[in-house]
């Protein structure tokens, strides 16, 4: 794993090459262990470099063997050893035994074409020193990140927006739209991002600069129209058994120690289960804690610890804990947030890096492809109450469905109505499943100024999500539409990037995600929707591949939600120090984004009561992070957060 930075023009070839340094430096926890930097007439492509597979040889930047292609990547290619030996058996010799040296001699070889045969999570930038084109392409689904600027013939790209900030020509202000998309998404569409003038490659997607422009263009795309497979429940399990023991395999490739996270729940048992097959060696497992009992899993935890034997640490997480790091989170996240959730996330890697590990497995990606969430089930549920929609009983069911929200328990029929009553019997709508969280997470754009508003002429970001629909989306399944909109919106631009990536590699941990193998995801793709959600009860078809190996209490455990408290954490009696300045009149006036009067009141309305719904503690916790990222980030606050020096730095001039 590593960051990636570069600036490409035709001029000021000097100062290019300081400013990519100060790039570089502003990204170094991503890449602790070594530096590069690759330079030339009209291009200059960084990379730091956290190692972990061929630690001596696999430094970057990395020619292929003609020297006319130079590369810097971020990621894994988990294939590299099969490509590696289909390069040599056409007789060439590789110098190093590095994934790097394998993709940037694919490209050599095939161009863009060469994606296809990648099995890995990967962003890279390739430079034709001969054509004078750039190359860059990220993963299919997201998983590592990739952005750029282009401005005035100048392309800037980096693993991270801070980084392309370093470059002085870029300008740092918000964008109204992407703002208005992450309180709607909880993230933005790509390749929309927070500030204006910055995009973001799409997952699946390659990008080409060259001298008459940029150009982007698609090479995958998740689909759930492919003739479904068939075949009896067996035949498919054996199936899934086979691509996820291969993926599990792949990605404990490596020179260093893979461990895990083990959360309690369904998912990170069942890559553990796989990973003790595979490799029966003592295996370390790192899970979270909280000290509210409605957040916390221990006692699962436990359950699996005890069953796999498992070398296992945690870290409990109080809202002190998320108070004191919630700055910290916003920087690495680059975009406000409507839950806190990530803060614990940066505090479980950083106890993973305190114990010498540079790689965990975790089970991110198999909610979205065997109907995990909740969402998946409250879609049915309300399908089959707008069928009845004036029933006291129908409604009901959606009480099952959230044992852990204390409001829930004894919901009546009328206040589950108000609640989850939008828009229900539109059920012919192809984004139905999401309307309802789409219009809650909505709410937050109350508290915007009119002057925040001004000039956005009507626009509706919950029309932003027609621009990415694939062809003959209205015609799939319901569940399968659904599937669609979480995977592509929400589990990359929140899950796989704030939550994921961003924290991880702020400790400097690559994550790795069995799950999402592109193999996995196709062949799950096809898997009848019944064997994924049975009625309403979820990932059935896991739930029977593990049902003989991971604890019978995790089996038949309700589904619970990763989630972190939100209100307490900010607004409790020991106020964190930049609580109160976030939310005065003085700065919410500066930063011009929200109403003071409409903030005050919700939040005195908590102080009061101590209660905060849904939608208030989505409010908050977006509310006080958009304020903490335009102190950070347009008022150039950065005190705690300054760039670190590039020890050894590889200098390669052209």
């Amino acid at each position: 794993m590593c960051g990636i930075a570069g600036i490409i023009n035709t001029n000021e070839p000097t100062q290019r090459k300081a400013h990519v340094k100060n790039m570089l430096s502003r990204i170094a926890y991503r890449g602790p262990d070594e530096c590069g930097i690759y330079h030339s007439a009209k291009a200059t492509l960084g990379n730091v470099r956290l190692s972990i597979i061929d630690l001596a040889g696999g430094q970057q930047p990395l020619s292929d063997l003609t020297g006319r292609y130079w590369i810097v990547f971020n990621g894994e290619i988990f294939n590299y050893i099969e490509l590696k030996q289909d390069i040599e058996s056409r007789g060439y010799r590789l110098k190093t035994t590095s994934d790097t040296e394998v993709l940037v001699q694919l490209y050599a070889e095939y161009g863009n074409k060469c994606l296809a045969m990648l099995n890995g999570q990967f962003a890279f930038a390739i430079w034709d020193n001969q054509k004078e084109e750039l190359f860059m392409a990220r993963d299919r689904v997201g998983i590592r990140p990739l952005f750029y600027n282009y401005e005035n013939d100048v392309l800037t790209f980096g693993s991270e927006i801070k980084s392309i900030f370093e470059n002085p020509t870029v300008e740092r202000r918000f964008s109204k739209h992407g703002m208005l998309q992450m309180m709607t998404y909880w993230t933005t569409i790509t390749p929309a991002s927070a500030f204006e003038g910055i995009s973001e490659v799409p997952p699946g997607h390659y990008l080409v600069w060259n001298k008459r422009g940029i150009s982007i263009e698609n090479y995958w795309q998740l689909r759930f129209d492919e003739p479904e497979i068939e075949g009896s429940l067996e035949t498919i399990l054996e199936e899934f058994d086979d691509l996820f023991t291969n993926s599990i395999r792949m990605r404990l490739r490596a020179d260093v120690e893979v461990a895990a996270y083990l959360s309690g729940g369904i998912d990170s048992s069942a890559t553990v289960s796989y990973i003790k097959q595979v490799e029966p060696s003592v295996l370390n497992t790192f899970s979270i804690t909280f000290g509210e009992k409605d957040f916390d899993e221990s006692s699962y935890q436990q359950d699996a610890v005890k069953y796999f034997n498992t070398n296992h640490r945690s870290i409990n997480c109080t809202a002190k804990d998320i108070a004191e790091h919630f700055p910290k989170v916003v920087w690495h996240s680059e975009i406000p947030m409507i839950r806190t959730a990530p803060t614990p996330m940066m505090l479980l890697s950083g106890l993973v890096r305190e114990h010498g590990i540079k790689v965990v497995i975790t089970g991110e990606g198999a909610d979205e492809m065997l109907a995990g969430y909740n969402i998946f089930k409250e879609s049915e549920v309300r399908r089959f109450w707008a069928r009845q929609p004036k029933s006291a009983i129908r409604p009901l069911l959606l009480t099952k469905l959230y044992p852990y929200l204390p409001q829930m328990k004894n919901a009546s029929a009328n206040m589950l109505k108000m609640f989850f009553g939008f828009k229900l019997e539109e059920t012919d709508d192809s984004l139905y499943s999401h309307l309802l969280r789409w219009n809650n997470s909505g709410q937050i754009t109350k508290h915007l100024t009119p002057g925040f508003i001004d000039g956005l002429n009507g626009y509706d970001p919950k029309q932003e999500i027609h621009s990415i629909l694939p062809e003959g989306f209205s015609g799939w399944g319901s569940l399968e539409k659904a599937q669609w909109l979480e995977a592509t919106v929400f589990m990359s631009g929140y899950l796989l990037s704030t939550q994921g990536d961003r924290m991880g590699m702020a400790n400097s941990i690559e994550g790795r995600y069995p799950f999402l193998d592109h193999r996995l995801i196709e062949f799950l793709a096809k898997v009848p929707s019944g064997y994924k959600l049975k009625g309403i009860r979820e990932k059935y078809l896991l739930k029977q591949l593990v049902k003989d190996r991971i604890p019978g209490s995790i089996i038949s455990r309700s589904k619970q939600a990763y989630r972190a408290p939100i209100a307490s954490v900010f607004f409790s009696e020991d106020l964190p120090e930049y609580s109160a300045y976030m939310i005065s009149d003085e700065y919410l006036g500066k930063t011009g984004l929200f109403k003071s009067d409409s903030v005050k009141g919700m939040i005195n309305k908590y102080r009061k009561t101590g209660v905060a719904t849904e939608t208030e503690n989505m409010a908050i916790a977006t509310i006080m992070s958009a304020q903490m990222l335009h102190y950070q980030f347009i008022d150039g606050n950065n005190e705690g957060l300054s760039m670190n020096r590039l020890e050894n730095l590889k200098l390669i001039e052209e």
